[in-house]
């Protein structure tokens, strides 16, 4: 038997054994699982951005137990099982896989996406953007929006029309801060919006981008304060322009 299945299989039998004889498992319910599974999912990202893969082995596992979790509460409600659960996604999977299960020809990732979202329509939704969770992180909710009318072809031509649109959203959004108008938030979502857009042409994941960013923020501030306390300084205490001679010499110190 392939090992991966009777790994598999040995995770449902313990989920079935802590389902029965554990109380805190006995409890769970897809509402108190919910905010578990959002928390664990963001557990896995930050492994991801850490490049931290023995955590993320770690978080995948923490995930498949949540899966299986949800999958054997449907069960005993008579919902759904993992069965169905799996074979659902194995016939969307093979289905929305024309270039490798039919007679469609994909020759590259474009065309792929592309495909994908013109089956999603014919299998009866009624908006390219219906699929996109209403909950999700704004800059990744930005992402997939324009990933999505990529598909049916509602893109720019190239870079440089794209840079083009940044360049005349900042400009709007300046006019719109001489005037000291109401409208600036709505501005610079514009400018957000473009950028994101900006990003995808240049095959980067702002998302990724700015969580790098926020870290490299955290360690070099944490580092800022550290040399501070070294001379028994807080950071609070000193003037601005004290703390910038520290911040590039934090700066030169690589995390």
């Amino acid at each position: 038997m392939d090992s991966r299945l009777i790994a598999f299989s040995r995770l449902l039998q313990i989920m079935d054994e802590l389902r029965e004889r554990c109380p805190w498992d006995q409890k769970q319910t897809f509402e108190t699982l919910r905010n578990l599974t959002i928390e664990e999912t963001y557990e896995m990202a930050d492994a991801i951005t850490d490049k931290d893969y023995k955590s993320l082995e770690g978080e995948l596992g923490d995930l498949f137990l949540h899966l299986v979790f949800y999958s054997k509460i449907g069960s005993e409600q008579g919902l759904f099982d993992v069965e169905s659960v799996l074979n659902k996604i194995c016939d969307k999977l093979i289905y929305r896989h024309p270039h490798i299960y039919g007679d469609t020809k994909a020759e590259d990732e474009d065309t792929v996406k592309a495909n994908w979202e013109k089956l999603k329509l014919k299998e009866g939704k009624k908006s390219v953007l219906e699929g996109v969770p209403a909950s999700l992180p704004a800059l990744v909710k930005a992402t997939r929006i324009q990933e999505k009318v990529k598909g049916v072809g509602f893109e720019f031509d190239n870079a440089e029309d794209v840079w083009g649109k940044v360049q005349e959203e900042l400009a709007e959004l300046k006019a719109e801060i001489d005037k000291n108008s109401d409208q600036v938030e709505a501005e610079f979502g514009d400018v957000l919006f473009s950028l994101v857009n900006y990003a995808r042409f240049l095959n980067i994941s702002p998302e990724n981008a700015l969580a790098q960013t926020n870290q490299k923020f955290i360690w070099r501030f944490q580092e800022m304060e550290r040399l501070l306390a070294k001379e028994g300084l807080l950071v609070q205490d000193q003037t601005l322009e004290i703390l910038d001679n520290y911040w590039e010499l934090a700066k030169k110190n690589k995390k």
